[in-house]
Order: structure tokens, then sequence, then C-alpha cells
């Protein structure tokens, strides 16, 4: 983590998952990049609609209003446009009051590469490929996916909510699951119920999340969090255990058996879901924002 940040919870955010550039982008793939350009120019006093990810960075700055002296949440612009063009992005961010000061704008190239360099907890982008670059990078992201059901900021507690292998733990279990079937997986997890299963690409924002999280008092924290996974009994022992064995707590547990997470997530409220498999993320989406993480065997 570069070390202006200290002890910051840094989360970068592309601008269309920011903001809906539906419009625009329609034009570029239409009619090419001199257009889109002259589009975005055309149009740089015309405020943005917000993006999907919107009411997450409201809730997300205005946990800085809690903590006295420097600010603990940092939220980055990684932008595929350039500075000119960037520039209606920049004026509605303003417009809006986000306290966003740093950019990176990479005028058509992929702007993952900056997300280390920043030493981001979190990338959340609507572009597929930049978000496996960053997970191969060893960074947590996510592709948001439009919502039918978008969340307003109405001043309730940011809820995040994440599935448990591939996400918050290694796909070393899912693994067997896929090539050895149900059976062979709760035998596995029954037998290795002692031993904390290893990080998945998640981990590392899970725990800084947790870290925010104590710097509040057990009822007043902004933040909680979810752990909505297909698991069930004899297979959930390894989960707390392995949580335990973080030093990381988790607000709620959901061990679903199978069952699909929309109703689920929606009942509790969920910001944002991050989920590896795109059909538990096509159901989610109904109802919640949700991140698809291309990572481990369900998306080799």
């Amino acid at each position: 983590m570069p070390s202006g940040f200290g002890n910051k919870l840094v989360i970068a955010i592309s601008s269309r998952a920011l903001f809906n550039l539906d419009d625009s982008h329609q034009v570029y793939q239409d009619e090419g990049l001199a257009a889109y350009a002259q589009y975005q120019i055309d149009r740089e006093d015309e405020v943005l609609k917000p993006g999907e990810a919107f009411p997450m960075v409201q809730k997300l700055l205005r946990i800085n209003d809690r903590l006295e002296g420097e600010p603990r949440v940092e939220v980055l612009l990684l932008s595929r446009n350039s500075a000119d063009t960037g520039l209606r992005v920049f004026n509605s961010i303003e417009h809006y009051g986000l306290k966003i000061t740093r950019a990176a704008f990479s005028g058509g190239e992929s702007p993952y590469r900056y997300v280390s360099a920043f030493g981001c907890h979190l990338f959340l982008s609507t572009d597929a490929e930049d978000v496996r670059s960053a997970l191969e990078n060893g960074v947590a992201a996510a592709t948001l996916m439009s919502s039918s059901s978008p969340q307003g900021d109405d001043g309730s507690p940011l809820k995040f909510a994440f599935d448990g292998d591939a996400v918050l733990f290694s796909d070393e279990s899912e693994q067997i699951y896929k090539s050895r079937g149900l059976e062979a997986f709760t035998e596995n997890e029954k037998s290795s119920a002692k031993q904390p299963m290893t990080g998945g690409p998640f981990k590392a924002f899970l725990s800084a999340l947790h870290g925010l999280q104590t710097e509040f008092g057990p009822t007043e924290s902004p933040i909680r969090t979810a752990l909505v996974t297909a698991r069930s009994a004899p297979a959930h022992e390894r989960v707390i255990r392995t949580l335990r064995a973080w030093n990381i707590r988790i607000d709620e547990s959901l061990f679903l058996g199978g069952l699909e997470k929309g109703e689920f997530l929606k009942a509790y409220g969920a910001d944002v879901f991050f989920d590896d498999q795109k059909l538990h993320c096509d159901s989610a989406g109904q109802h919640v924002a949700t991140g698809h993480v291309p990572h481990g065997v369900a998306n080799n």
C-alpha cells in the first residue's frame, strides 16, 4: 500500500460503474472513438445519471463523516477516458458532492494496471477483461452487472454480501465438488473441518472492512457483512473455523443448501453481492446490485 494512504480502505471504480454512460458507450460502439469524444465534450456540462455503484460509493464516503481525523475511506476513479473526455465525469462528481479527488484516465488503454500502484483493496468495473486482469494481479475485483432493483442511499448501513468458495475462500473445495460431486465435497469438508481454508481473492478486502468496523461500537458500525453460501451442514463448520482462524467477524451467515440467493439478499438488504458463478449473479441481480467475480473453476 502506498505510504500516502496509510491504513485507509481504498476502492477503485470505473466511470461506467459510477455513472450511467450507456448512451455515450453506444455512440462509441456505433460511430467510433472520435464521435464518442465529441459527444462527451459537447455534453460536458450535462450531469450524468448515477450508475450501479453510485449508492455504494455515497455510503462509503459518508463513513468518513463518522470518524475524526484523516478520512479512512478513499474512492478512486479509473477510466478508459482521456482527461479531455473525462471532464464530464469529474463535473458530475462535483455536482453530486462526491469527495473523489484522485483519478487515472488511461486514454483508451486498460486502467487496471494502476490498481496495484494505488494500493487498492477492491476494483469495480463493467469491463470483464479489466476485472480478470486485476484478479490475476492479486486484487479483489468484480464486474458490476445491471440490477433490476437499483438501491438508493437511504442513510442505512452499507451492506456487503459475499459468496464463500472462490470469493472469500479459495476454490479448492469447489474443485472437488465440480469433479467428484456433492458426496465427495461433503466428506472432504467434514474430514477437513478443523483445517482453515486458503483465502480467496476477497479475503484481503473483507479483512480491511473488518478493520474499519472495529473502529465503531458493535451496534454503531456503518458497515455490515454477510456470507451467503450454497453450503449447508455439515460443510458449515469449516467455514466458521476458517473465519475464526483469520480473526475476521462476519455479521450474518446464510447457509442455504443450494437455494436461490436472490430473495435472501433482498431480505438482508445488500447494497452489493459478490459471487463467482454467473447463474447466481443473474438471480441476485433481480434484487440487488451484483458483482461477478470471474475466478476459480466455475470460470475456467
